[in-house]
Formats: C-alpha cells, structure tokens, sequence
C-alpha cells in the first residue's frame, strides 16, 4: 500500500512540476521585433503660381482666383509662375484675360493670357483675320450643338426664279470655319429649358468676311452644318468668291478696265 501511495505522490509531483513549467512558458513574453523604417528623401519643392477655382474662356483674373501651392521642383515646367522669381504675380496678373479656361489647381501660364483693355474678342484674334457675327437659331445650327471652337460650314439658301417657276439654290459659301463665340439664350420651349444660340461669331479673313456679308444680304436662310473633328483643321478655305462680282459660279467674273486714271467694270460676253 505503502509503494501506491508514493508512486501516486511521485506522478502528482511530475504533474504539479509540469503545470509549473508550462505556466512560465506561457507567462514569458515573446521578445519584441524591432522594425527600422527608412526615412523618405525629402523632396524639393517650390511656389508655383495656380488657380484657386474655375476661370471659363474670356474671363478676368481676379486676385481671389489666384494662389501660391507647392509644386515638386523636377516638375517645373518653364511656362509655369514662381513666386522666386515674381513675388507680386498675384497682383500683377489680376485683370488678366484667359485665353481658355482654367481649372481649379491648374498652374498659371502667360501663353494662356491676354492683356488688353480693348475687349477679349480683339485680343485674341490673329493677325489678319476678323469677327464676323451672323444669326443663327436651333435649326441652323445643329441642332444648337454648335459650342465655341468648333468647326462649321456656312451654307447658303436663296430663292431664284425661271420663268413662272420657284427654285432653290443650296451652296456652301464658306469652309472649315472657326466658331468664336456663341451668344446663348434661355428660353422655355413647351415647358423644357432648353440652350439656344441667337448669334454666332465666325472668325474669318478679310476676303471671307465680305463673302459672308454679301450673302447675309443674298440669302433667305443661312445655316451652319457642324464639321467632325477628324475634318476640322486650320486651313482656310477661299469661299464662293463669285458671289462677290455677282457672276454665276461658272463665269469668268467681271473683267476690269483701267483707262486714262479710271476704273470701270463690265461683263464677259457669253
């Protein structure tokens, strides 16, 4: 009897031992890992001059609109304004006309400004060329889809008449024409607000523009058909330059005499 009870001793004293054992195990905390984290270079900036909100086409800066912001120096582009080298650009671009529209954190670039006191239209024309504004209405000009930059044809339609009977002459009288601006209306049609041109502006040349003025005279109706994209370029087209000696398209137009100082015109015989 004496024999079971030490050995029963024995095994609760191996027990009690192991308990102990895995209790300080467990109680151990498990050493801490040290994690290195290396430091970010530094990057390098400086102040960039940029717009603080929206500047539509045609609108002036004001110095509320304008802003100094960081900007990484190995992205400084050398059209952008830097307050290193003109510490007063807020106030002395202020009045400034854009050229095209801004965007809200957009960096300021003098290329995309005008600086005039005679009116934005005037300013950014280009040497040689004119404005020139003729009516429209939704259903001469696409629909009223026609925006400023576009592209446009100007077509032509009068009435003409052969004896008893009416005709109609359609013909396209100027090319590839740049829309400058828009004059754009709210008006309620059949309860819907709907957007709709009453004037466009067309930028053309001196040439053009008397095409364009005869036949506003000429027409009974002139319509702007829309060019795509991939057919809008800047070439400049020479127009219906017939319409400006009143000849047919297929006339030679009038032939000029110059006698003795004076000037006079008569027609081909056909």
């Amino acid at each position: 009897m004496k024999s079971i009870r030490f050995l029963i001793l024995g095994i609760a004293i191996l027990a009690a031992g192991g308990a102990a054992y895995l209790a300080m195990n467990l109680a151990t905390p498990e050493p801490v890992q040290q994690v290195v984290v290396k430091q970010a270079p530094k990057i390098e900036t400086v102040s960039v001059l940029v717009v603080s909100k929206d500047v539509p086409t045609g609108r002036n800066l004001t110095v509320d609109s304008l802003k100094w912001q960081e900007w990484p120096k190995n992205g400084i582009n050398k059209g952008f304004i830097t307050k290193k080298k003109s510490p007063n650009a807020i106030e002395e671009m202020a009045g400034a006309i854009a050229r095209s529209t801004f965007y809200e954190g957009e960096p300021l670039r003098e290329a995309k400004l005008v600086r005039s006191d005679r009116g934005y239209m005037s300013a950014i024309l280009p040497a040689g060329r004119r404005a020139i504004a003729t009516a429209i209405s939704a259903d001469t000009s696409a629909g009223g889809f026609i925006l400023p930059n576009d592209r446009v044809d100007v077509i032509m339609t009068r009435r003409t008449k052969k004896g008893n009977k009416t005709f109609f002459i359609t013909e396209t009288i100027l090319a590839n024409v740049r829309v400058l601006a828009i004059d754009q209306t709210i008006e309620d049609k059949e309860g819907e607000k709907v957007v709709v041109g009453e004037t466009a502006t067309l930028e053309l040349g001196p040439r053009e523009a008397e095409i364009l003025t005869v036949a506003q005279q000429m027409a009974d109706r002139l319509t702007l058909a829309l060019r795509s994209l991939e057919d809008a370029d800047d070439s400049e087209s020479k127009g219906a330059q017939h319409l400006l000696s009143g000849q047919d398209r297929k006339t030679r137009g009038n032939i000029r005499i110059i006698k003795f100082g004076s000037t006079r015109e008569v027609l081909p015989k056909k």
